[in-house]
């Protein structure tokens, strides 16, 4: 089955897109002049797309190990290209586990097996990125947001 989305021009540089699930997002860019935003990028979404699909892959894989985290995090950071079309040619990927006995072992599995098996926004990343994945350990910390 085709996931299908609508994307609605909501004024200036401004769209609202529908998701299958039903939810909203909103998209702009930079506009000269104009020192609001109201949404996400779309190229940023893009990342956030990475970094969430491969999220919900390591805390699945880690609740079927019946191992617990502290917190978990992703960071993604994109280089794009000078040339236009601009896109991302390359990718870190940095995955940060917080707990005080984390057992490295079942984080790096889990990591694993979503960048190798199950993430298909990592593979589609792959199709025009080089993708470069690391493990930052926290061992005895939580995350303060």
């Amino acid at each position: 089955m085709a996931d299908k989305i609508i994307t609605h021009w909501q004024g200036g540089l401004t769209f609202e897109s529908d998701n299958p699930s039903g939810k909203k997002v909103i998209m702009d860019t930079d506009i000269e002049g104009q020192d609001e935003r109201y949404g996400l990028s779309p190229k940023a979404m893009m990342l956030s797309s990475l970094a969430g699909c491969s999220a919900l892959d390591v805390i699945s894989i880690l609740d079927k190990m019946n191992e617990e985290i502290d917190d978990f995090k992703i960071e993604v950071t994109g280089e794009l290209t000078d040339e236009h079309p601009r896109y991302y040619h390359s990718v870190d990927v940095e995955y940060h586990f917080y707990g005080s006995e984390l057992n490295k072992k079942k984080c790096e599995r889990a990591v694993n097996l979503s960048v190798e098996k199950y993430c298909g926004v990592m593979e589609m990343f792959r199709r025009f990125a080089e993708v470069k994945t690391s493990i930052v350990y926290h061992i005895g910390t939580k995350l303060n947001i």
